[in-house]
């Protein structure tokens, strides 16, 4: 591949990102996807993203939109963040419409990890002589579709802690003051990282100390199915997380308990674990109940639980420029016996922005 053509495939790449993006919390369980079409000239012709689970995907929706500019997109190329599908789901195979298009390139992020595909949308493109280019910016197509790949790898939800801290790792004071710790335009990027989850998932003393209402507040946003983890059904009905505003409510509890709770709470009951919920049974019926992803907005005792158990898939770290100072603070991990520094979580950095004065940093379990 000469320089000038792997030039051409990244920006237009970066372009496909930017465009499967808009599909961010309407796809899943489906990966998000973008497709450019270029000319035999290699000019731009046409684009389209996976817009909502279901619906057509973004190989079709570039196509047609050449079409609906009658632009001859014979000889050209087709760019996409991830490998067209092979198969009939909800959808027909997109490789079938590329080679029917006429094009003569197809130019990949990464291959697809649903083993009904996995390399033989690619196969089948160059079987039917199209030229086929795969890695191109992979990892950040890997990165988008971070949930999509734990599912079809692991068969497991993926799963994020969002936490805000103090530059000393303090979640709220010694008196559990915590509001606010970080700036507006943090908690407004919260809500859309909110919508871009299929669950927030808490624990019975964050409800019981904060009483969040746990929904998202972006325009046009979803409200994630929100989940409770009270062994003791400690929480009060009446609490804002339980609010039947039309969104699913899960508790995850050890006992029963005659309690009522609004009709949109479904209440699961695990065995005891350590006098607790067993995460990993907790972790493997949400999935199979279709929940992909988890948002953990808690405490840092749920938190290092959930590191404890090797369940954390991402970090996200809200930092604020503020300094606690005192010990008996609440950290925003908890629970680990480390005495030696080789026995430290090591964790993957993988991106660092700010937001207003806040600094936010991702990583990789």
């Amino acid at each position: 591949m000469q320089n000038n053509e792997l030039k051409l495939y990244k920006k237009y790449m970066r372009k496909c990102l930017s465009l499967a993006k808009k599909g961010a919390g309407k796809t899943a369980p489906n990966p998000m996807v973008g497709a450019v079409i270029l000319d035999k000239n290699l000019k731009f012709v046409s684009e389209g993203y996976h817009k909502k689970y279901g619906e057509a995907h973004a190989e079709v929706n570039a196509i047609n939109a050449a079409k609906a500019k009658n632009s001859d997109i014979k000889d050209g190329t087709i760019i996409i963040s991830l490998e067209p599908c092979s198969h009939f789901g909800k959808t027909p195979p997109c490789a079938d419409l590329i080679i029917k298009s006429g094009l003569k390139t197809v130019v990949a992020g990464c291959l697809d990890p649903n083993k009904k595909v996995s390399g033989q949308g690619i196969k089948k493109c160059t079987e039917a002589g199209i030229k086929t280019v795969v890695g191109i910016m992979e990892e950040d197509c890997k990165k988008l579709n971070e949930v999509f790949f734990k599912n079809q790898t692991q068969n497991l939800p993926f799963i994020a802690i969002k936490t805000a801290a103090t530059l000393d790792g303090k979640v709220a004071t010694k008196t559990g003051s915590s509001k606010w710790i970080t700036g507006e335009k943090s908690r407004q990027y919260v809500q859309k990282l909110r919508n871009n989850y299929d669950a927030i998932l808490t624990s019975s003393s964050t409800i019981i100390a904060d009483n969040p209402s746990l929904n998202c507040r972006m325009r046009n946003g979803k409200n994630p199915i929100r989940i409770v983890i009270d062994s003791k059904l400690k929480t009060n009905p009446k609490s804002k997380v339980y609010n039947n505003d039309g969104t699913k409510v899960i508790i995850a509890t050890t006992i029963k308990d005659n309690k009522k709770y609004p009709p949109n709470v479904e209440i699961i009951t695990f065995k005891k674990s350590n006098d607790h919920v067993n995460l990993t049974k907790l972790v493997e019926t949400l999935y199979q109940i279709g929940i992909n992803s988890i948002l953990i907005e808690a405490g840092g005792k749920l938190n290092g639980a959930f590191f404890k158990e090797n369940l954390v898939d991402k970090l996200i770290l809200f930092s604020a420029p503020k300094i606690i100072g005192d010990n008996n603070a609440k950290s925003f991990i908890e629970g680990f016996d480390i005495k030696e520094i080789n026995e430290t979580k090591k964790l993957k950095l993988i991106s660092v922005k700010r937001i207003g004065e806040d600094i936010v940093s991702e990583f990789y379990t």
